[in-house]
């Protein structure tokens, strides 16, 4: 899912969270030598600047721009890394090369939009990578990741939700649930995934699970799925005592602060295959 050839430069279109800067760093350390981020209005942090040779800020939207400043700086690949906030995508001041990508969408999800961002990119020369690349150490395998070691009642949920968040994310509704004790609390929509395991986390009144997984086909240059601190601090806070991942499809985000928080809230993280379930 990632790429092993090493690019002398890389446009790196960041969102929120710490995935652009993690990003930053693993392709600085595979050799990468020039960095050129498009930083977006109230989503990407401001100190990604310390990590890149070039960026810029842009409103969502900007399309056109954010493809001249690439270009600008001899950018022929990218990566799309970090969440745009959903609400932020549905409130779009477009440039005329965005309203040009909309018009030619009928299914507006992510998958679609930032398809056809990959293919207005390729317009000119700009190649999407998989939001992966350089970040092969941060997928883990099947089997225990950190925190307790699961119940045998709750094998049975990581299983049972796995399998249920395979559907929901086959059909396109989201791919994260809550469960508990073979029953669904939760199932992530447009809300996200924090606010659906809050959701979730309410209803079971603790010892819930969330199960995270990949889409079937799942595009990785965009949309893969992400685990980091911040989701260790809503799961604490919503009464979620274990995670369970897809091994190999998750990318695991501030390893060392995740394991630190799984420890201290006693929450435990395991990765399946579908081979497990």
């Amino acid at each position: 899912m990632s790429t092993t050839t090493i690019s002398e430069t890389i446009g790196i279109i960041a969102g929120n969270g710490i995935y652009p800067e993690t990003f930053a760093r693993a392709a600085r350390k595979a050799g990468v030598k020039t960095l050129a981020a498009a930083a977006f209005t109230d989503e990407t942090d401001p100190d990604l600047v310390y990590l890149v040779d070039e960026m810029d800020w842009f409103r969502v939207g900007q399309l056109g721009k954010m493809i001249k400043f690439f270009l600008k700086h001899g950018v022929t690949e990218a990566v799309m890394v970090g969440q745009i906030a959903p609400k932020n995508l549905f409130d779009l001041r477009p440039d005329l090369r965005t309203l040009k990508v909309l018009g030619r969408v009928k299914e507006r999800n992510a998958e679609t939009l930032f398809g056809a961002i990959g293919e207005e990119l390729a317009k000119d020369g700009i190649t999407l990578l998989p939001a992966t690349t350089y970040l092969d150490d941060l997928l883990p395998g099947s089997g225990h990741v950190c925190g307790p070691e699961l119940s045998e009642r709750q094998e049975e949920d990581a299983a049972f939700g796995f399998r249920i968040a395979k559907e929901t994310s086959r059909l396109d509704i989201g791919q994260t649930v809550v469960v508990k004790k073979g029953t669904v609390l939760a199932v992530e929509a447009f809300e996200g995934t924090n606010e659906a395991v809050k959701r979730g986390g309410s209803l079971g009144k603790g010892d819930a699970m969330m199960v995270k997984v990949s889409k079937p086909n799942q595009d990785f240059r965009f949309d893969v799925p992400v685990v980091g601190p911040a989701t260790i601090d809503t799961a604490a806070e919503a009464g979620v005592s274990a995670i369970v991942v897809e091994s190999g499809c998750t990318l695991l985000l501030g390893k060392e602060e995740v394991v630190e928080k799984c420890n201290a809230h006693r929450i435990s993280i395991v990765a399946r295959s579908g081979a497990d379930s």
